[in-house]
């Protein structure tokens, strides 16, 4: 009897330990050729309903932005900044701020020139946060990686 009741309650505690695991984001990456010398690097976040992720421009005492970290290589050479979609801009009443964040889908999309007609990869790192009505989850970074052919 002790061995079942040790049983139950180790599975009991495994599945809410378990339930209390969140990953609304699951993140994709693909490019795209603009010309011989020239690729997008496209990373879309897939967000799972009631919940929204932050965008890359946040103001001071807000969320923690997107941050994207591209590790560089004698490759392939950045051109600008990452760019976001349009996303919601809201008046948030838990930051009392104006903020931008994206629900359901956000695409994330680097331009870079190409040094070698070699095929090659690209790593990255994301770091963001999400939150849904009831809670916001710590910052999570997620290696990213994008495949030159």
């Amino acid at each position: 009897m002790r061995k079942t009741t040790l049983v139950v309650l180790t599975f009991l505690a495994a599945v809410t330990v378990k339930a209390q695991i969140y990953n609304p984001v699951n993140w994709s990456t693909s490019t795209e050729k603009i010309s011989d010398t020239e690729y997008e690097l496209i990373a879309t976040a897939h967000i799972q309903d009631n919940w929204h992720l932050y965008s890359q421009s946040v103001p001071d005492n807000g969320p923690k932005p997107t941050v994207f970290s591209y590790v560089g290589n004698s490759n392939y050479l950045k051109k600008g900044n990452t760019k976001e979609e349009e996303g919601h801009t809201v008046d948030d009443p838990v930051f009392e701020m104006r903020i931008k964040y994206f629900s359901e889908k956000a695409e994330f999309r680097q331009r870079i020139r190409l040094k070698s007609d070699a095929a090659f990869k690209i790593e990255a790192v994301v770091e963001y946060m999400v939150c849904d009505d009831e809670k916001c989850l710590p910052p999570k970074e997620v290696d990213l990686t994008f495949n030159i052919k």
